[in-house]
């Protein structure tokens, strides 16, 4: 009698494991292919897993083996294309392979649940809505462009879609349900936007988009990694827009990462003008149902391009053809909790699986990649000039050194804001600090309002009243009187983006003000109308952080306020003037992008600091050259490669010890090349209630890093000490705090 198969199945556990179970009852383990989800015996309760593989033989006893319960997909969820992927991502970035696989399915398939039926919420035209014409419903603006749209998706599009061109709009199609000219209908995905933009009315390329096109365009079909290094304003989507056609007509798949949630909807609508095939986007804004259907029409191949941010890597595409990563020098693209991988970097190694080419767009490229174009591992593409007639924004330091400060204004900065808005234009003031102050103090005994469960002063936010840790989230009320002395007389020092928006209401009454950050776009769909307002020409003034920094287009602006840049200069973090050389640029990229000309004002402290001149003067490149030099010398990345292992508990004692133990028996394998830096505390020790330190370990070959690892992770799970701590191993890590 032949021996029963075995089915090697990942679970959904913190183990770098696989578990082996025998087939169900009555069925032959070899009908069963990698890629199903299966339902399983675990512990004391059932948990679901994906199939990887159909053995003959295992090292339990078969007496011990238990019967996998149930299986839960007639064909593969997960093709082995995608399952060769993730456990490469697993075996490199040293993480369960389990946690890697569920992570890379949608929550409700996640949890063992069926997937959805076919084809998602929508709406159509009736008979009566097919012969009114939008142009006639002057006084209702919003319900005029639903029509329009709907029009322009042949009478019926998703609820997604119609979001992606017209902004959450759900009160607007109920209004035009209740005039019997919309019904709601389910969207089969076979839908696509008719093109609204003949190909003559198309904006011509200049000589180093169709230059990038070309390039990219004859690598189709094989593995390239492109950098398309471009100046803010140069029209990288105008690139990423010819390169999807040409890979659309060959009948291919093409997967968009982007950052940030908030740079979906805008280039969704770049992308809903031109192309003609289905489009998804995914990310975590969205609904479960919404999201896994749009994950399933990937996956079914209906979907022939999918917009999404930093997860959006592993989704199933049958008929991948290119990948397109923008703005890849952004930190959003690696996750910092779980399971920490880099999308950028697996956006890569897809690439090179598939045989595809991929793009990666920046105009502040990361160092990394800019290293790789030098080696010549990437194709440097150069867009140096701005699109069509826009020209690059001037810089100018303002010092503000001994200068009287309104509301974090100097006098400069205010004259020159006062100037731009007489002239009609829009000025964006940019401030990386949300909240009203950063600093609650006590005038009479200086007693600061910290946060009792990290190393941090807690923020106070004015429109709630209340205190915020930014670090773990805990929330208070803020207090009326100092807690150690009793006094009445507590100041609130230091800038945020409420206390910018403030003063700049009071100074210009009769301005339009928005502020764009976290707190003011927590709303779904908020970001998406603030910024349509500011399109609109609504508000004049313009005050945000990052959000505001990355890819946004904003036609008005012609001046650019940076209010605080300094604590860039002065990171304890290597990548400390990087990031700050970046967002500078990237902030500095939304003036003038149009006819008009822009100006950039930076309010510094040290205007004579060595980085911030060189940036200022002579560019992004330079800085990057000098600091690669000087990462060299130092054998820093990308001239070395790190994993950071973390450790935390409730006392100090217990993460340094194990750290310590973790050291020897790294040592004691004798590694070559590979060295460890601590271990010492965190930069903040103490957060969220606990307390944390820190291991560095470092190699001059990514291969001996990698080897050393796969030898050194089994040995830390197996210590003793390691039940006493929370600990994570951080591969290529870009947050050391």
């Amino acid at each position: 009698m032949a021996k029963q198969e075995i089915l090697r199945v990942a679970v959904n556990a913190p183990l770098r494991m696989l578990f082996d179970y025998l087939p169900p009852q009555g069925m032959v383990g070899g009908r069963l292919r990698p890629g199903v989800r299966v339902r399983v015996p675990f512990g004391r309760g059932q948990r679901t897993g994906v199939l990887l593989e159909v053995a003959q033989s295992t090292g339990v006893g078969r007496s011990r083996l238990k019967r996998v319960t149930r299986v839960l997909d007639a064909d593969p969820l997960l093709s082995a294309e995608d399952l060769a992927l993730m456990g490469w991502a697993a075996a490199y970035y040293q993480h369960p392979i389990g946690e890697v696989l569920s992570g890379a399915l949608p929550l409700r398939l996640r949890r063992g649940e069926a997937a959805a039926a076919g084809g998602v919420p929508g709406w159509r035209l009736t008979a009566d809505g097919a012969a009114v014409d939008p142009a006639q419903l002057r006084g209702a603006p919003r319900q005029s462009a639903v029509m329009v749209a709907l029009g322009r998706f042949s009478g019926r599009a998703s609820r997604d879609e119609l979001y992606g061109v017209c902004g959450p709009c759900a009160p607007v199609l109920r209004a035009l349900e209740g005039k019997g000219w919309l019904e709601p209908c389910r969207v089969d995905g076979a839908e696509g936007p008719a093109v609204d933009t003949p190909p003559d009315n198309r904006p011509r390329l200049n000589p180093g988009q169709a230059a990038a096109v070309s390039v990219v365009g004859a690598a189709l079909g094989s593995y390239h990694c492109f950098l398309l290094d471009g100046v803010t304003g140069s029209g990288k989507t105008e690139v990423y827009l010819a390169l999807v056609e040409r890979a659309l007509a060959e009948r291919s798949q093409v997967l968009v990462l982007v950052p940030e949630i908030g740079l979906t909807p805008q280039l969704r609508e770049r992308f809903n003008r031109r192309i003609r095939e289905p489009i998804v986007v995914l990310h975590s804004g969205m609904g479960e149902l919404e999201r896994e259907r749009a994950w399933l029409r990937a996956r079914n191949g209906d979907a022939s391009v999918v917009l999404g941010t930093r997860s959006a890597v592993f989704t199933p595409l049958p008929r991948l053809g290119l990948v397109i990563v923008d703005e890849e020098h952004d930190l959003s693209f690696k996750q910092q909790e779980g399971f920490r991988y880099s999308a950028r970097d697996l956006a890569v190694i897809r690439g090179h699986r598939r045989g595809c080419p991929v793009v990666l767009g920046s105009a502040t490229p990361s160092l990394e990649s800019i290293e790789n174009a030098t080696r010549g591992r990437y194709g440097l593409l150069a867009l140096p000039d701005r699109a069509g007639n826009a020209s690059v924004p001037r810089i100018d330091l303002v010092d503000v050194r001994s200068a009287p400060l309104e509301g974090g204004l100097s006098p400069v900065t205010l004259g020159a804001v006062r100037e731009e808005i007489s002239a009609g234009n829009q000025v964006l003031l940019f401030l990386n600090r949300r909240g009203y102050a950063p600093l609650l103090t006590c005038h009479q005994c200086g007693w600061i309002a910290e946060c009792r469960r990290c190393d941090a002063r807690m923020t106070l936010h004015g429109a709630s009243g209340m205190l915020w840790c930014h670090h773990c989230g805990s929330q208070r009320r803020a207090d009326t009187c100092c807690p150690e002395c009793t006094g009445a007389d507590l100041r609130r020092l230091g800038q945020g983006t409420e206390r910018l928006e403030e003063t700049l209401r009071r100074l210009f009454p009769d301005q339009g003000v928005v502020r764009i950050d976290r707190d003011s776009t927590r709303r779904r769909g908020e970001l998406e109308r603030l910024l349509d307002e500011i399109k609109a020409g609504r508000h004049g003034l313009l005050v945000g952080t990052q959000m505001l920094a990355k890819g946004h287009h904003f036609p008005g602006v012609t001046l650019v306020c940076i209010l605080d840049i300094d604590q860039g200069l002065f990171g304890t973090d290597f990548r400390a003037a990087e990031r700050m050389a970046q967002m500078l640029i990237q902030v500095a990229g939304r003036a003038g992008r149009e006819e008009k000309p822009g100006r950039v004002m930076i309010q510094t402290r040290h205007p004579d600091h060595p980085q911030l001149q060189l940036l200022v003067r002579r560019g992004y490149g330079a800085f990057a050259a000098h600091a690669l030099v000087e990462r060299r010398e130092a054998q820093l990345p990308p001239f070395s490669h790190q994993a950071l292992l973390r450790a935390a508990a409730n006392g100090p004692a217990a993460p340094r010890e194990f750290l310590e133990a973790a050291v020897e028996s790294g040592e004691g394998l004798s590694p070559e090349g590979v060295f460890f830096f601590g271990p010492v505390a965190a930069p903040m020790e103490r957060r969220a209630g606990k307390f944390r330190a820190h291991l560095l370990v470092q190699a001059g070959a990514r291969a001996d890093l990698q080897r050393f690892l796969g030898r050194w992770v089994p040995i830390l799970e197996s210590m003793k000490l390691a039940a006493s701590v929370r600990w994570s191993i951080d591969v290529d890590p870009l947050d050391l705090y």
